[in-house]
């Protein structure tokens, strides 16, 4: 957990990437520390939103009113989340086999899955649900194993996580949640019973919890909020066409095997006998973490447009089945594929980290830039050696891929920071720009929650419709506008700014070509991408 934080926080905890999906999160959580209402929740423009349940909102705004109004703070708990869903993982691996081998490589294949990497990254409910749902296969682990015997505690924790997860991402949470259930009481092995599983007091406080935010919506605004949610959960996203689900279902289980690499291959040597001495050994786990597999499969199936991050809620789970299939085929025996994968990982990591070094002597770099590179190459060499030694090979594989992650952002460094946030917050600083009044913003709209960051609070930017531009901006004094659209409006009347300078990606070959030349500047000037601060003149 403390390894996936610290390798994976550097690339998360500021924008070297940018998620569009961000921006309905961090813009409404700035709209609720400006406004005061923690309950409903805006988009940029000022509209309702009322998509996605609360939770996702409430771990932005818990991370603005910790560290402030910043790029770190709106990724911060989304970090922690990936770290705690790894260590979620090693906890029902524990619970369900009590052997140290499985619940250790479950965390490890884990911790190095691309997907939660990712998702961790980003300020979207993805992570937020896969926690949830793995602290609840916690509590399905602890049933599993004690059968009727399992301490309160598991359904605490069983019934406590969905209610949580259905605050995070609504009917997704519910349907795996309830599929769960149903096996508990209906598989042949070792059913529980319904006496069990009917916990009133674990259930009512969870029914509080799952419902509190979606009664709150109603008896605000009213029956006009369920039908934006339920559009979102079950109308656009679901697929009609059979055409669509086919190639949906076939997409999400190449992926599902994709974001297993290369922990899969290591399972084929002894697949068959490893999988029928697994499922003879613990059939009641075996068969509900194949159950899962297909719900998640089958719900991805079902979407219109399929995403890899609508595997992660049940990854965990099958990273434990995958860690016991693999421990019981005797796996760490294979060492020239483990060494050569290691090898592929080492290798990759050097030469990401000599392009950052050159990138970052070239343009010049911070002093912490150079200190993490320094960093990077103990852990490089400390790996290299494990390697030699033939030590501890899964681990050094684990490590090599979140290192992956740790490099890159010393190279996007030069690339993609400082945002656009903080060069307008700079801008604003410097030119001493008053607060008061309204902002209106022309542009990508993914920049746009960027830049709403930097300001902070004390500014009111509001996302114009490019539609209506001409009619919009007789409203404002003040305008942030991307390059692209300054020809779409009439700039006589106003005193224009250069505010940002970033790389543009298309220009990105060009000004790798000139990293270190006098030419750069002029490059980055010519082909950058630019945002203009534009303030009407009084007449």
């Amino acid at each position: 957990m403390i390894a996936f934080a610290l390798l994976v926080g550097p690339f998360a905890l500021s924008f070297h990437m940018h998620y569009p999906d961000e921006m309905y999160y961090t813009d409404a959580a700035v709209k609720m520390l400006q406004n005061g209402d923690y309950l409903t929740t805006y988009l940029g423009s000022g509209e309702l939103r009322f998509k996605k349940p609360i939770g996702t909102y409430w771990t932005v705004l818990a991370g603005f009113k910790l560290f402030g109004v910043n790029p770190f703070a709106s990724r911060f708990f989304f970090l922690i989340a990936g770290a705690m869903t790894v260590g979620f993982t090693y906890r029902a691996a524990k619970i369900l086999f009590e052997d140290a081998r499985i619940a250790g490589l479950s965390a490890l294949i884990m911790a190095s899955n691309p997907v939660l990497i990712f998702s961790a990254t980003r300020s979207i409910p993805d992570v937020l649900l896969a926690m949830t749902m793995t602290a609840s296969a916690v509590g399905f682990a602890g049933l599993i194993r004690y059968g009727n015997a399992a301490p309160k505690k598991y359904l605490w924790i069983l019934y406590i996580s969905l209610a949580l997860a259905f605050e995070v991402k609504g009917l997704p949470a519910a349907a795996l949640g309830g599929i769960g259930l149903i096996y508990l009481l209906f598989n042949p092995w070792e059913k529980i019973s319904f006496k069990t599983l009917f916990h009133f007091p674990s259930i009512l406080v969870s029914i509080f919890i799952a419902l509190f935010w979606f009664v709150a919506m109603w008896k605000i605004h009213g029956p006009t909020y369920l039908d934006s949610f339920l559009e979102d959960q079950v109308g656009t996203r679901v697929a009609s066409r059979y055409i669509l689900i086919s190639q949906n279902g076939f997409l999400a289980m190449g992926i599902l095997v994709l974001i297993f690499l290369p922990w899969v291959i290591f399972a084929l040597a002894k697949a068959k006998s490893s999988i029928i001495r697994a499922r003879k050994e613990n059939p009641v786990f075996f068969w509900f973490a194949i159950l899962w597999g297909l719900a998640i499969l089958g719900m991805g199936a079902m979407t219109s447009r399929f995403y890899e991050r609508y595997l992660l809620p049940v990854a965990p789970v099958l990273a434990i089945l995958l860690a016991w299939l693999l421990v019981r085929a005797e796996f760490e025996s294979k060492r020239t594929a483990l060494k050569i994968t290691s090898w592929f990982f080492l290798v990759l990591n050097s030469v990401i980290f000599f392009f950052s070094l050159w990138l970052n002597i070239n343009l010049g770099a911070p002093l912490l830039v150079y200190a993490q590179l320094g960093l990077a190459l103990l852990i490089l060499l400390y790996l290299g050696q494990a390697t030699i030694k033939n030590k501890k090979l899964p681990n050094v594989i684990a490590y090599g891929f979140m290192l992956l992650f740790f490099l890159l952002s010393t190279g996007t460094f030069q690339i993609s920071l400082p945002d656009q946030g903080q060069q307008l917050k700079a801008f604003a600083a410097q030119e001493k720009i008053d607060p008061a009044g309204k902002i209106g913003f022309i542009g990508n709209l993914h920049t746009s929650s960027k830049i709403r960051i930097g300001l902070g609070t004390d500014f009111h930017m509001i996302d114009l419709d490019h539609h209506e531009l001409e009619n919009e901006i007789k409203n404002y004094d003040r305008l942030i506008i991307e390059d692209k659209y300054l020809d779409s409006i009439d700039t006589v009347g106003f005193h224009m700014e250069v505010a940002s300078l970033n790389w543009a990606s298309r220009a990105i070959p060009d000004l790798l070509k000139n990293a270190g030349n006098p030419d750069f500047k002029k490059t980055l000037e010519e082909k950058g991408q630019k945002y203009y601060w534009l303030e009407r003149v009084s007449e």
